[in-house]
């Protein structure tokens, strides 16, 4: 976070009463209210800092919650079960704790990932109950209001993953009870009304100035994607497809947002909204409503957004603007074929590898090729296709086969970058400087889309389509369907954490309607049963918490 919202303050908290993570967090806490070396600015960058940072002293040592820090990150632990378990991305080492209970959808309520989410969603949001119980009345109602609104976003991921919470709404020792479903839901969509009244208007921390708060803008657009789910999360009991339609129509009749269009150096308009400068580049910055805010230098971290570049490169690869390659993440070939059906994406072959090769000589070889980022992305007729499959750092095949072997297994993702569209130097080689944009424009046109289709206003929804297809260079839809739906919310926001959500909503998460590679631990995939719709509440959570029951199909 940059400007006031990179100065983390050098202090831990109190956990008092969210002890129903009862794996002891084993937190080194020192109460804020009996410290004297924090004051109001500080303790608000905390709050944020929640999103993107795993504790006091950079990207690992003094962290929030014990184990593996890098692990243990709000968008790292959320985007690892929304997107792991899906048709878009496989983790290349099946080795790796609890990965393949992701890979192959097969967790249980002693999986690790599942509670390093669980756990994170818990402690953030007793933070937030301290800041809002200490400082009402002391700080202007407005920004009460952005801590609420963080507050309420994580009461959606718990909502989302796991159907319920551990709820509590104040800071006292008293053990959370369990809310969820379409009581859950009504408690966030009433948090959302009460506190959009008294966030500052859309847009205004949408500039260089604030750039990172909660203003109107972003409690509109959790509250459209909340809503747009209501059926899902509330069991069949509530259809808020107008009411999402309207969250949208508030977002866009604000005029305070503008999709990112104008290709700059040789970068889409799309491109520029993932890459390293996405803080400073206005037309960028102008679709993004909320963002996650990541600096290379004053915003060290294993689990934002050097998480996703990282992960997804492998030394070799060209124009990386980094030295910290993991070689974790690559592309289902499922897809991939959301841009190229018949498989027929330019890629290198066998006889094409090179060995030791310096950067030049891949770039001069891919282009020999044709099997450039930027000739997959003509050969799909869609700027969204940021793949590739050229020559640097190995030779790629489109799929796994029967064994995931390594990170060369299917295709590169580079769709988040560390490149700034000037070619300038990064902040830091090792961490990244791209904010992660948790809620852009992109968003809402597309949910106002599906929102009008699915109340029979296809016109309208075939006109919100054409703002993204136009965008992205590609061939606008004539008729709208669930599929055309479906796969358009995979082809624009592919790899940024939604992805699961989205298959569920559709009824394509479990069953045998949608396989793809490795679902249900087949290649190829196979039908599974529908109680791994939801996360199972961790068993320790359990155990230190009688108030809590456990989801269906996990046992008790």
């Amino acid at each position: 976070m940059k400007k006031t919202m990179i100065k983390t303050a050098a202090f831990g908290l109190l956990l008092i009463g969210m002890a129903s993570c009862a794996d002891d967090l084993n937190l080194s806490s020192i109460d804020p209210r009996s410290s004297q070396s924090y004051d109001a600015t500080e303790l608000l960058a905390k709050q944020y800092a929640t999103l993107g940072l795993t504790g006091q002293a950079g990207p690992a040592g003094k962290a929030d919650i014990s184990g593996d820090e890098g692990e243990s990150g709000f968008y790292r632990t959320v985007f690892n079960l929304q997107e792991l378990c899906t048709d878009e991305c496989i983790w290349a080492w099946q080795d790796n704790e609890d990965i393949p209970a992701l890979t192959n959808i097969a967790w249980n309520s002693s999986s690790t990932r599942v509670n390093w989410a669980y756990q994170r969603l818990a402690y953030d949001v007793t933070l937030y109950n301290q800041f809002i119980y200490d400082q009402t009345g002391k700080l202007d109602e407005d920004i009460i209001a952005e801590v609420r609104f963080l507050r309420a976003l994580h009461y959606w991921y718990f909502l989302d993953l796991f159907h319920k919470a551990p709820f509590k709404d104040t800071f006292s020792g008293e053990l959370p009870v369990e809310k969820g479903g379409k009581e859950l839901y009504d408690w966030i969509d009433t948090e959302l009304t009460e506190i959009e009244g008294i966030l500052k208007p859309a847009g205004t921390y949408n500039s260089k100035t604030g750039f990172g708060r909660a203003d109107q803008g972003a409690a509109y657009a959790l509250h459209a994607r909340l809503a747009l789910n209501s059926a899902v999360y509330t069991d069949g009991a509530t259809k808020d497809y107008q009411k999402a339609k309207d969250y949208c129509d508030k977002i866009l009749n604000s005029g305070a947002y503008a999709l990112s269009t104008t290709a700059t150096n040789g970068f889409s308009g799309y491109a520029q909204v993932f890459m390293g400068d996405n803080d400073e580049n206005t037309q960028a910055m102008k679709e993004i409503i909320f963002p996650i805010r990541q600096d290379g230098e004053k915003t060290r971290e294993y689990a934002g957004s050097t998480y996703l570049v990282s992960s997804m490169r492998i030394s070799g690869m060209p124009y990386a603007n980094t030295d910290n390659y993991w070689s974790c993440n690559f592309a289902r070939k499922d897809l991939v074929e959301k841009f190229f059906p018949n498989d027929n994406i330019p890629m290198a072959a066998a006889g094409d590898a090179l060995k030791e090769p310096t950067e030049a000589e891949v770039i001069a070889k891919d282009n020999a090729l044709g099997v450039t980022t930027t000739n997959v992305i003509a050969a799909a007729g869609d700027d969204r296709a940021m793949f590739y499959m050229g020559v640097g750092g190995g030779i790629r095949t489109l799929s796994p086969g029967k064994q995931i072997t390594g990170f060369l297994n299917g295709a590169s993702i580079v769709k988040w970058s560390n490149q700034r569209i000037n070619n300038g130097a990064a902040h830091n080689r090792t961490f990244s400087d791209t904010d992660i944009p948790l809620f852009r424009l992109a968003e809402i046109y597309l949910t106002r889309a599906e929102a009008q289709y699915r109340l029979g206003q296809t016109g309208p929804a075939l006109a919100d389509l054409k703002m993204l297809t136009d965008r992205a260079h590609t061939v606008a839809h004539t008729s709208i369907t669930d599929q055309v739906l479906i796969d358009e919310w995979c082809k624009e926001f592919y790899m940024e954490g939604r992805r699961r959500s989205d298959l569920v909503r559709f009824d394509l998460f479990t069953g045998s309607k949608y396989r793809w590679d490795f679902k249900g631990g087949v290649a190829g995939g196979t039908g599974i049963d529908s109680h791994f719709n939801l996360y199972p509440i961790p068993a320790n959570d359990l155990a230190g918490n009688p108030n809590m029951t456990q989801n269906p199909g996990y046992g008790k």
